[in-house]
């Protein structure tokens, strides 16, 4: 199976579980959703299912789970990882560009 950057689901019981491919999207998916009748969840639900059986691009349906859970509100913030932040840091510090005159 194919593996995604990494998404962290908080289900509405309060529960997590970081999610990475299409098996753990389709664990995921058996949690506690807020709307489970949501169009956007039902399609998650069949595009996992077709990508299991390998008749869907996992790429796709791992979009359409991350919509889902987007659209729901079960999405946590990633964490920059520390890269990003120092280049974030570096960016803010060279930011006062002044004008040549």
């Amino acid at each position: 199976m194919s593996r995604f950057l990494p998404l962290t689901i908080k289900f509405v019981d309060g529960s997590t579980m970081t999610v990475s491919s299409i098996a753990d999207a389709n664990r995921a998916l058996d949690g506690k959703w807020k709307n489970k009748d949501a169009q956007a969840y039902k399609a998650a639900v069949r595009l996992v299912d077709d990508a299991l059986n390998g008749i869907c691009r996992p790429a796709i349906a791992f979009a359409a789970f991350k919509n889902a859970a987007d659209q729901q509100g079960l999405l946590k913030p990633a964490k920059p990882s520390a890269a990003l932040a120092m280049l974030d840091e570096l960016a803010s510090l060279n930011g006062h560009h002044s004008k040549a005159g």
